[in-house]
């Protein structure tokens, strides 16, 4: 069996469903696993409906009937027939997310978060499901949050693997084409839970991992995995084939052409990963395999926008220790701020962290209570990959480099435009 996966650019539109058809006619779809995320950008529609909810703003409904108005014209475009019974799956899909809003009680922000962008996958991959068979493509729909099983750390949620396993093992047909969303799970009292953003590649590898498939494809808009981010390097170049361990590499500096956690499970039961575009299917791609043959040839230039650069040193001028550092760390975990970089003097403790869930002024607070805090914002933080002097050497160019750090395969950099 294999397992494809599609993210939101490839559904964005009327077109884009219509080619997802294109691909799989063209390399086939027998014994296969759609993962399918939420169509565009409609996920950050829906953080900005929760923002609407929580500010109790005028502005919910206008908010949410955005998001209507984007499915139903793609609906319309698709489907000439209102009477089509996609209409009545995706009216009541519309129904449960407005009488969560109108009914909800909770007022734990993830919770309420990962309750209502659920419904973009859920509704984009009805759509999907309907315009196949309406195509003639027999497929099942399957609501991932009967098979992936997690705790109730929403928006960031600990898959249940044995659960997950004995599920999907039980209730996937091997036999047929199957549709099913990204990104999502469930807490053992069936609330909805979300693998955090970009989640839907994990989900790829959850599926294929608990039915050893024969492989997953990444499919994207871009030819492969690229040494650099066409959008902050030019003349980016494709890498045909990497190891595992190279791509964990990139996926943990922060390429967000694969997400950090998906290599983990493929790389247990040596699943090979593909990252092919949906705009030239029959193109090679990149694989990702076992072999450390498989390293790059040239350097990889990885950047992470939007970070903050905190430094501590102790008040009283004494070293920061292994029990300064251990507490300190206790609190980035409690407030789940991502560390990117440490570096340490013996008075001084620099990090490069990632405010995901916009906790840092809670922690600073508390920290200030022991250590004198300063801080950069918005700063860049720049990791090269089998670096040399001329790569060293472009990313500095026009830049203030607040921090600099070497090991032997990596650089990394933190700057301030």
């Amino acid at each position: 069996m294999k397992v494809y996966k599609f993210g939101g650019a490839s559904v964005k539109d009327a077109k884009g469903v219509q080619n997802v058809l294109h691909v799989l006619q063209t390399v086939g779809y027998t014994d296969t696993l759609l993962v399918i995320s939420a169509m565009g950008k409609t996920t950050n529609a829906l953080e900005m409906v929760i923002k609407h909810y929580f500010e109790k703003s005028n502005e919910l409904n206008a908010s949410l009937l955005e998001v209507k108005k984007y499915h139903y014209q793609i609906l319309d475009e698709l489907f000439n027939n209102e009477e089509h019974e996609v209409y009545f799956d995706v009216n009541n899909h519309f129904a449960d997310l407005e009488y969560f809003i109108r009914s909800n009680k909770s007022p734990n922000y993830n919770f309420v978060y990962d309750q209502i962008v659920s419904y973009g996958e859920i509704i984009s991959t009805t759509i999907v499901s309907h315009y196949f068979k309406a195509q003639g493509l027999t497929n099942n729909w399957l609501d991932v949050r009967n098979f992936v099983k997690t705790d109730t750390t929403y928006r960031d949620a600990v898959v249940d693997w044995n659960t997950t396993q004995e599920l999907i093992t039980k209730g996937v047909n091997r036999n047929a084409l199957n549709i099913t969303q990204g990104f999502l799970g469930s807490d053992p009292n069936s609330f909805t839970t979300t693998l955090g953003r970009e989640g839907s590649d994990y989900t790829a590898a959850i599926f294929a991992y608990c039915l050893d498939a024969e492989s997953v494809t990444i499919w994207k808009d871009v030819p492969g995995v690229l040494n650099a981010d066409p959008r902050y390097f030019e003349n980016a170049t494709l890498l045909h084939q990497i190891s595992y361990r190279e791509a964990i590499e990139l996926a943990f500096y922060g390429a967000t052409v694969i997400h950090p956690k998906t290599l983990q499970p493929l790389q247990k039961k040596e699943i090979p990963l593909y990252v092919k575009s949906f705009v030239n299917p029959m193109l090679a791609g990149t694989s990702v395999s076992k072999g450390a043959d498989l390293e790059p040839q040239t350097s990889c230039f990885i950047v992470k926008k939007n970070q903050l650069l905190l430094s501590l040193s102790s008040l009283d001028f004494s070293f920061i220790m292994e029990e300064n550092i251990s507490e300190i760390f206790a609190l980035l975990h409690q407030f789940k701020i991502k560390v990117s970089l440490i570096q340490n003097t013996a008075i001084s403790f620099s990090i490069c962290i990632e405010d995901k869930f916009t906790n840092f002024e809670a922690l600073k607070t508390i920290l200030s209570q022991k250590f004198s805090v300063s801080y950069n914002e918005n700063v860049s933080l720049y990791t090269i990959r089998h670096f040399d002097k001329a790569a060293s050497e472009l990313v500095e160019k026009d830049k203030t480099v607040l921090v600099k750090q070497i090991s032997r395969e990596t650089l990394q950099l933190v700057t301030k435009e």
